[in-house]
C-alpha cells in the first residue's frame, strides 16, 4: 500500500493544500510533500494525528476496498441440466448474497425437482409458456407475463404440462444451496 498517495487523494479530496494540513498536524509542508510522495514513512502517532486531521481512522484507511463485480454476462452463468430442465444461476458466487436469481428452461412435459420447504421467500416471473406451480397441495396455473411469490414453508416445484417450452426467471431469498 501507498500511503502517500492514499493521504494525498484524501487531502485533495477535501480541497486542503500541504500547507493547510501540516498546520493541522503541527508538520512542515515539507514533510507532508516527502510523504505524500513516498520519500518518508511517518510515525504510527504522527500517522494518527494526520488522518483526524483528514477525518479518517486506522480501521478506515487501512480497509481494502475490492471492486465489486456488478455488471455479468453469459459466460458467468453456471449451468446445470437434468431431464429436461435447464437452470443458470445468473449471479456467481450468489449464496453469500440476499437473492438468488435463476432463470429456468423448462421442456414439455418435465417439472424442476421438488424443493423441501425451507426458510425464505421465492418469486418468479414466467417469460415464456405456462406453468403450475406445486405449493404444498396447490396446484396454481401462471401464464407468461404473470409473477408469484410465497414463502417457501411448504414443498414446491413447477410444473410443465404444455407442448412448449416454458422459460422463468426465479429468486429465492436468502438462497437455496
Amino acid at each position: 500500500m501507498q500511503l502517500g498517495s492514499k493521504i494525498k487523494d484524501m487531502r485533495l479530496q477535501l480541497n486542503l493544500t500541504q500547507e493547510e494540513l501540516a498546520d493541522r498536524c503541527e508538520l512542515t509542508k515539507g514533510y507532508i510533500s516527502q510523504l505524500e510522495n513516498d520519500l518518508t514513512s511517518p510515525s504510527i502517532a504522527t500517522l494518527g494525528d494526520i488522518l483526524s486531521a483528514l477525518g479518517s481512522s486506522f480501521s478506515e484507511f487501512f480497509k481494502e476496498e475490492q471492486d465489486e463485480k456488478i455488471v455479468f454476462s453469459p459466460c458467468d452463468f453456471i449451468e446445470k441440466e437434468s431431464d429436461g430442465c435447464i437452470q443458470k444461476w445468473l449471479i456467481p458466487n450468489a449464496q453469500k448474497n440476499l437473492m438468488e436469481p435463476i432463470l429456468i428452461d423448462l421442456a414439455p412435459h418435465t417439472s424442476t425437482a421438488e424443493d423441501i420447504p425451507h426458510e425464505g421467500e421465492e418469486f418468479g416471473l414466467v417469460l415464456e409458456g405456462k406453468i403450475f406451480l406445486l405449493l404444498g397441495k396447490k396446484k396454481l396455473l401462471c401464464r407468461k407475463g404473470e409473477s408469484f411469490y410465497f414463502t417457501a414453508d411448504r414443498t414446491h416445484r413447477i410444473l410443465n404440462e404444455s407442448n412448449a417450452k416454458a422459460k422463468i426467471l426465479w429468486i429465492s431469498s436468502p438462497p437455496n444451496f
